[in-house]
């Protein structure tokens, strides 16, 4: 990854800052007490509600508590946002897109503030908070676009003296279940084009990470002036809350990001209620280096798709796959670099791999490490834990059949498989449920052109990683990957619907 104080995302360098504000400053604490319900533009408190505990992943020390959403608060969210949308779809483009510059300019104001309670809520360092608030910009921005692309076409008529037109409207009301891995930037991704194209919105966060997720961006609507019911946020548990926004027979929309096992059934919830499922799921992605590939530059990618934000990601890179000629020169230097990298207090300003979200999660990695090294596979860096701290993981020795290679391990772990030729690395990176993205690395761009035209996924990146994800790009994959894509015309496309309209001019002739 190298000492630049940039993150490199493909077309931008963000600039890296370090949370520095006190949290007994700060507004957005979770310790202030704001964390509560958002429906019909009020803040409601926990009472006698279940709650859930907020824990910081570095410290394992509860900072406060969320309320539990109950069915009858995602029905009062919903029938909130079905009451105020059909105003807000009358609003002109400018006034949609004005508030949501307002909105991002309020997110903009609580920088410091955000980038400390990345750090304190899911364990995300300066770099990966940086990059994730300048994405939360960039698909803010490209929305208020959106709101000025709702307009239809006129097609030919078939029929003498009609006129033929196909119109967008909103589709109404879209629910929202977002992950706590990039909590502000996945809520946001939908939350943003939704309102843009004249839709209201119900969002369940993850129970990880309730205040990035949901409560911090019904904070800066709130500030912006959106109108009350078109943003609404319960936050609770996937068992309680987000069932109940997934089966409700309101939204025409469902958008959810999270694992392929969740996805499955909220997908199946939505159907049954004639809801459109938009999935975001997992991904087993591989980083094919070619015997052509350049070293240096493949390992260098490698590090980063690996080991950012602790592999937490459905993008980052799953599997190594690398040809045999560079196999035993790729394990040593990606184990050295994997070792340098320094893990702990994602406040401090050195750390580069900060704690995993949770226990479940560190010991889910910890056993698919276990289980690989006992199939046959050899740790040649990392391997330990201390609470949720994952030392950055490098194996060697691995199959596509060890657990690290063939589930979805979203940790800091690299497995390294070699492989003899293009035919076999393909069925290798194939060879799985998943289908999200990938990478190739060869300085032969015809043959890394051929092996990502082979590669079954929605995104591959040639000469680069995974982590890739811009504002006006289709974003999303196949299989067990997801329905639907995000980003750009691919989300106006999902968040309306068409209607065809014909203007009869002069009368017909019918046959009887």
């Amino acid at each position: 990854m190298g000492t630049d104080d940039t993150v490199t995302d493909g077309v931008t360098d963000v600039p890296v800052e370090q949370p520095t504000t006190d949290p007994d400053d700060l507004g957005l604490a979770p310790e202030t007490g704001w964390n509560a319900l958002y429906i019909d533009g009020e803040w409601v408190p926990a009472g006698d509600r279940d709650t859930y505990p907020m824990v910081d992943p570095s410290t394992q020390e509860q900072m406060g508590e969320t309320p539990v959403g109950t069915a009858a608060d995602v029905d009062t969210a919903y029938e909130a946002a079905a009451a105020a949308q059909p105003a807000w779809a009358e609003r002109t483009p400018d006034d949609r897109a004005g508030l949501l510059e307002d909105a991002r300019n309020v997110l903009e104001s609580y920088t410091e503030e955000l980038l400390l309670l990345f750090a304190r809520e899911c364990g995300g360092t300066g770099l990966k908070g940086g990059f994730e608030l300048d994405l939360a910009q960039k698909i803010a921005h490209r929305s208020e676009g959106l709101a000025f692309e709702m307009s239809g076409q006129h097609k030919p008529a078939l029929v003498e003296d009609k006129e033929t037109q196909v119109r967008r409207n909103p589709v109404g009301v879209v629910g929202v279940i977002t992950p706590w891995n990039f909590p502000l930037y996945l809520s946001m991704r939908v939350v943003a084009p939704a309102l843009a194209t004249g839709n209201a919105v119900v969002l369940k966060p993850a129970e990880d990470t309730p205040l990035l997720g949901g409560s911090v961006i019904a904070r800066a609507f709130e500030e912006a002036g959106l109108p009350d019911g078109l943003l609404n946020v319960v936050t609770g548990t996937g068992e309680t809350t987000g069932d109940a926004v997934a089966s409700h027979p309101t939204p025409r929309v469902l958008s959810f990001t999270g694992s392929s096992e969740v996805g499955r059934t909220v997908g199946q919830n939505a159907v049954a209620e004639f809801t459109a499922p938009s999935l975001e799921l997992g991904g087993n992605n591989a980083h094919i280096v070619t015997a052509e590939a350049d070293i240096d530059w493949a390992i260098d990618a490698g590090v980063f798709g690996s080991f950012t934000h602790q592999g937490q990601e459905c993008i980052s890179i799953n599997r190594h796959i690398v040809h045999e000629s560079h196999y035993d020169e790729y394990v040593q230097r990606l184990a050295e670099r994997a070792a340098q990298l320094p893990v702990g207090d994602p406040k401090s300003e050195d750390t580069v791999v900060g704690p995993v979200i949770n226990s479940d999660q560190r010991d889910k990695i910890e056993a698919f490490v276990e289980e690989s090294v006992a199939a046959g596979a050899t740790v040649v860096a990392g391997g330990g834990v201390d609470g949720l701290f994952v030392q950055p993981t490098v194996l060697s020795g691995v199959t596509n059949e060890m657990p690290t290679a063939c589930n979805e391990h979203f940790g800091p772990i690299a497995p390294v498989i070699p492989y003899e030729d293009e035919a076999e690395a393909l069925a290798m990176a194939n060879d799985t449920e998943y289908g999200l993205s990938g990478s190739v690395h060869s300085t032969d761009l015809s043959k890394a052109k051929r092996i990502a035209e082979g590669l079954e996924t929605g995104m591959v990146h040639i000469n680069d990683q995974p982590l890739n994800d811009h504002a006006h790009t289709p974003f999303g994959g196949v299989g067990a990957s997801g329905l639907g894509r995000y980003n750009n015309e691919a989300i106006l496309r999902e968040f309306t619907e068409t209607k065809w309209v014909s203007v009869q001019r002069e009368p017909r002739d019918y046959p009887y």
